[in-house]
């Protein structure tokens, strides 16, 4: 008997450790299961041989709000290749209306509710003692969670029981197997909230991993020196005791290369938390925060409780240590928060200036208390997945229309890191920073260049078209602060034609690395280099403007830009200021 668990993932780099989890959950079917991974980039012909090639009795698919489409249609196909292979699906995608689902889907024979490693441990074994003629074998009837054909009727047993998340079996053994691809985890399942929007407000069921167990297999983590562990977690610091126990256990066990995301409510941070997040070293966890909205009858309305006073003043302490990585989330779409409300949320978040700042859209999920109130609210969205708001009865179509574009600039010219200069020298020249990103959204939209794949070099020849169309004196200035941004990440080979000339300054450039190869001053890891070789391997711009500093006072401001140190939370390179030695002609 072979039974196939099979998850189509949205990029390569992803894992699905709902499978991972269910198959060493199995342990002692494992001669039995098999894990087949795929991605909605691939050819559906090259997905349907790969199974045609496997042949499993049973295939179960773990469905999701990014693949559901995807695997409705392989089944379809799948169940005309393979006609007598049993097909199962699990996942949330499914959870929540699985009757309606084997309506809709006949190929399909049955489905896994909820939580699904008890369950498909007594399917599993259900199929293996059928396949044996086991008398002694689980009849369906008797295998909680689940909902079957039965003749031609449909048939729904009683709830699964939740399971005592310290029974779940550690899914990583081999890590060549994830070589390149992120690895999640999670330390407890449920979550405290009700927020009307989320599928995990339903399950009120929250219960933790005992920390002994985590701390065991985090180690596992460290000692493979894994580049980066998410957390699955819905709100990590829910429970005080149980994280700060982790966070002081990555501290101390900190291998200089493995980094954490944590998803957490800011709101809920202690002062012991934050005073042992500010010993960490840069990089070693980064933090997600849901703001969503703040405009307080919203917040109220989505059954949210928090005060984006109380979040900021938390995100503002963690940003005291310099060493956090933040990203903040807003949702557009939300009940009683129009087109002007939602601007100020995005200058309030905005405001804080974490590492990212994401825009993201209501998504009406069944199940969810959102989708209850979708009439009430006027929620048009997407009939298909990830069923997106089209309109509200506060926001309409035209305003999510401009919101996506200024999603669009906010990524690219704010959380991409890349332009982090030019875009603070910008911002000043505006109202406030929504009126900014709407103006360049509007600039790329008159101007067809949306839906193009723009180089980096690019990106930033249209931000210039756009200063010169808006006006803005004093072009030079910001085109200093854009090649500061540029050399900032990248030392490049080919100089853009519109970043000014340096050839008046090669004979103190010269000097300048003549001098740190015979005496190291600020290139002391370099030892040993040659002059030549220090200035491929560096870079040292002389600005007319004080861009360091952040003035607009001109002069003569030498730039080193050391590529072997650089920021763990901006991958900048370190920058310092250079003194150069008065040319003789200048005295």
């Amino acid at each position: 008997m072979k039974l196939l668990l099979a998850a189509v993932n949205a990029k390569y780099i992803h894992s699905n450790l709902a499978v991972y989890s269910m198959k060493a959950y199995c342990r002692a079917f494992a001669d039995h299961i098999e894990l087949a991974e795929y991605t909605i980039n691939q050819q559906e012909d090259e997905i349907l041989k790969d199974l045609y090639r496997k042949k499993p009795e049973i295939l179960c698919f773990s469905c999701y709000i990014w693949n559901i489409s995807f695997i409705k249609e392989l089944i379809r196909n799948v169940k005309k290749i393979l006609p007598d292979t049993v097909i199962w699906a699990g996942g949330p995608e499914v959870s929540y209306d699985a009757e309606q689902f084997l309506e809709e889907m006949p190929e399909v024979f049955g489905v896994m509710c909820g939580e699904g490693e008890e369950t498909f441990r007594e399917l599993t074994q259900y199929y293996v003692n059928l396949e044996r003629n086991t008398e002694k074998g689980t009849e369906l009837e008797k295998i909680d969670g689940i909902v079957f054909r039965k003749g031609k009727e449909i048939q729904k047993t009683a709830p699964r029981a939740i399971l005592d998340m310290d029974t779940l079996v550690f899914p990583y053994q081999d890590m060549e197997l994830f070589h390149h691809r992120i690895i999640y985890y999670e330390s407890s399942r449920g979550c405290p909230f009700s927020c009307s929007y989320c599928l995990s407000s339903i399950d009120k069921k929250l219960r933790f991993r005992s920390t002994k167990l985590v701390k065991q297999e985090l180690q596992f983590f460290l000692d493979n020196q894994v580049p980066q562990v998410k957390f699955v977690d819905r709100t990590f610091n829910c429970k005080k005791e149980h994280a700060l126990e982790i966070w002081r256990y990555i501290q101390e066990h900190d291998n200089q290369v493995t980094n954490f995301h944590f998803e957490i409510a800011a709101d809920l941070l202690t002062e012991e938390e934050i005073a042992l997040i500010h010993t960490m070293r840069p990089g070693l966890i980064q933090l997600e925060i849901g703001v969503q909205s703040t405009n307080e009858d919203t917040i109220r309305e989505i059954r949210r409780k928090t005060s984006f006073g109380k979040i900021s003043q938390k995100v503002r302490q963690v940003q005291a240590g310099k060493n956090v990585h933040q990203h903040l989330d807003l949702i557009a779409g939300l009940p009683l928060e129009g087109y002007d409300s939602f601007r100020k949320s995005f200058d309030d978040v905005y405001g804080l200036r974490p590492q990212q700042l994401q825009l993201g859209f209501l998504k009406v999920l069944k199940g969810s208390y959102m989708y209850e109130k979708r009439e009430e609210y006027g929620c048009v969205y997407k009939q298909r997945e990830p069923y997106e708001v089209l309109s509200t009865n506060w926001l309409s179509y035209g305003e999510i229309c401009r919101l996506k574009g200024i999603e669009d600039m906010v990524e690219v010219y704010y959380n991409s890191g890349q332009f982090t200069r030019t875009i603070e020298a910008l911002e000043k020249e505006f109202s406030d920073a929504f009126a900014m990103y709407e103006a360049l959204a509007d600039f790329y939209e008159k101007k067809g260049y949306f839906g193009i794949s723009h180089t980096r070099i690019r990106r930033y020849e249209i931000l210039l078209e756009f200063l010169e169309e808006q006006g803005k004196e004093d072009l030079a200035y910001f085109r200093e602060r854009m090649v500061f941004d540029l050399y900032a990440r990248e030392n490049l080979k080919t100089r853009p034609v519109w970043a000014g000339e340096q050839k008046l300054y090669k004979e103190q450039i010269q000097n300048f690395y003549r001098k740190e190869a015979e005496e190291p001053r600020l290139l002391r890891q370099y030892g040993g280099y040659q002059p030549r070789q220090l200035e491929k391997m560096t870079h040292l711009e002389v600005f007319t403007y004080d861009v360091l500093s952040q003035k607009r006072e001109k002069g003569q401001y030498p730039v080193l830009f050391d590529y072997k140190e650089r920021s763990p939370l901006t991958h900048d390179a370190r920058v310092c200021a250079v003194e150069f030695e008065q040319r003789k002609e200048d005295v």
